[in-house]
């Protein structure tokens, strides 16, 4: 069983490589005969495991050599990606890597691993913010060059399948918190800020208004749905081969008082949280939906997180209280 990842050195890339190697044995599966491919820009910081193969690839590049890359995979799980504020400032780039890399890569797979399970990430940026829940009936209408570029993507993903070069499957993921580390260029990065740097002693500044309203997913359950969305069988999945992994519906409010409530549970000397508008973020997030149907993913069994409290409980247990 060969599984290429790209992204696979990112924050959940990582994750879901260590899960991949070590989840339990399936019937034809058994874990000594898994082989995992990591391709990323950056290096990979997971302990040696013969089964594991790093290649440093810059999938924007049209020389890049996917063909090899993904010879005779079995799944590739597509999460390299330009993300939400970055794909802003710089939508060239953005295009290059969400979509024409994404192109590329479904052209070599369809030649070099044909009808592989092909699994890419897409996200809640797709749906404009609307009054119902955005799910599997929502004409997708984003508000950001990033969202566009994922609209492209999927549909680039259900052509394929359609075409039978590849089995994809496609995840829609809501904001994932809580990122350890440093913040990245994400619109949502103050989502993970607003526990992460106050859980370690630091004051954080909100770049959004309490009353703003967001769909949320904690790291654990991301990555775990990652994985179980790339088991599901292709006749579960429908012609539209998207699915949004199940979220929480909060307020920045609601997640300034569970960042609060866990640390004073824990013992934590929470740092301050304070208003610092930022009228880019602000006007990102607000077009994001801040509703959410999940129907699909909870009909095929996808893990999802029960409370704000038990994902800020599960950051402090994976990552404990880490400065960014």
């Amino acid at each position: 069983m060969k599984t290429v990842v790209t992204g696979g050195a990112g924050f959940l890339g990582a994750q879901l490589v260590a899960r991949l190697l070590d989840a339990p044995d399936r019937v034809g599966d058994d874990r000594a005969s898994r082989r995992v491919v990591v391709a990323d820009r950056a290096t990979l910081a997971l302990s040696p495991d013969e089964r594991c193969t790093f290649i440093e690839i810059d999938l924007g590049e049209v020389a890049a050599p996917l063909g090899a890359l993904v010879q005779g995979a079995d799944a590739v799980v597509h999460l390299a990606s330009v993300v939400s504020a970055d794909a802003e400032i710089d939508p060239e780039r953005a295009w290059q890597l969400n979509v024409e890399a994404t192109r590329r890569l479904l052209g070599a797979c369809s030649r070099s691993a044909p009808g592989c399970r092909f699994l890419a990430a897409s996200s809640v940026a797709v749906f404009a913010h609307g009054e119902t829940p955005a799910g599997e009936d929502t004409k997708e209408v984003p508000a950001s060059t990033y969202g566009m570029t994922k609209v492209v993507l999927e549909l680039l993903v259900n052509e394929a399948t359609r075409r039978g070069q590849v089995d994809g499957r496609i995840a829609r993921l809501p904001t994932v918190i809580v990122r350890p580390g440093r913040p990245n260029l994400a619109a949502s990065s103050f989502a993970s800020g607003v526990f992460r740097e106050p859980l370690s002693g630091i004051d954080m500044g909100l770049p959004v208004a309490p009353e703003v309203a967001m769909v949320v997913i904690g790291q654990r359950s991301a990555v775990a749905g990652l994985e179980a969305l790339l088991a599901v069988p292709a006749d579960q999945l429908g012609a539209d081969r998207g699915v949004n992994l199940p979220g929480l519906e909060v307020t920045v409010a609601d997640m300034v008082a569970a960042c609060q409530r866990v640390g004073r549970a824990r013992g934590l000397s929470v740092g301050a949280i304070f208003a610092a508008p930022d009228p880019a973020v602000a006007a990102i997030v607000a077009s994001w939906p801040s509703r959410w149907d999940d129907r699909k993913a909870r009909r095929l069994g996808l893990p999802a997180d029960r409370s704000l409290d038990e994902v800020v409980v599960n950051y402090l247990d994976d990552f404990g209280t880490r400065r960014g």
